[in-house]
């Protein structure tokens, strides 16, 4: 059975960041690997592929992610956003709180999935 790792994009280029993101360059890497760990179970995709994150901005005070479901009737909206504010709290600094806002605008499309995960749902 294959998964979404066996449709990695290997043309040796820089892959383009999946989101938006303004803070440390030193949280950059922690905050997508802990979003990348939360997994879509409609789509068994991580959010990250997925498309759902819109942006990360780290301040002095918080990280605040921006959010959406593929549907307004998303029956794991909760569970989601869930795990996502305990997988950044798991590699925040203590002092940063987490901020998860949940976004409709823009409306979330199949072309914010990242390619391997279109290459894998066979689009």
């Amino acid at each position: 059975m294959k998964t979404l790792e066996d449709f990695n994009d290997d043309n040796g280029l820089e892959p383009k960041p999946p989101y938006p993101y303004e803070g440390p360059q030193e949280l950059y890497q922690p905050i997508l690997a802990a979003l990348t760990k939360v997994v879509d179970p409609e789509v068994a995709m991580s959010i990250v592929d997925v498309g759902l994150i819109y942006g990360v901005t780290v301040d002095a005070e918080k990280v605040h992610v921006l959010i959406t479901m593929t549907s307004a009737a998303c029956p794991v909206t909760d569970v989601i956003v869930d795990e996502v504010e305990q997988e950044l709290d798991r590699i925040a600094p203590p002092e940063l709180l987490v901020h998860v806002e949940l976004v409709w605008d823009p409306p979330w499309t199949m072309d914010r999935m990242s390619d391997r995960a279109r290459r894998f749902m066979g689009w």
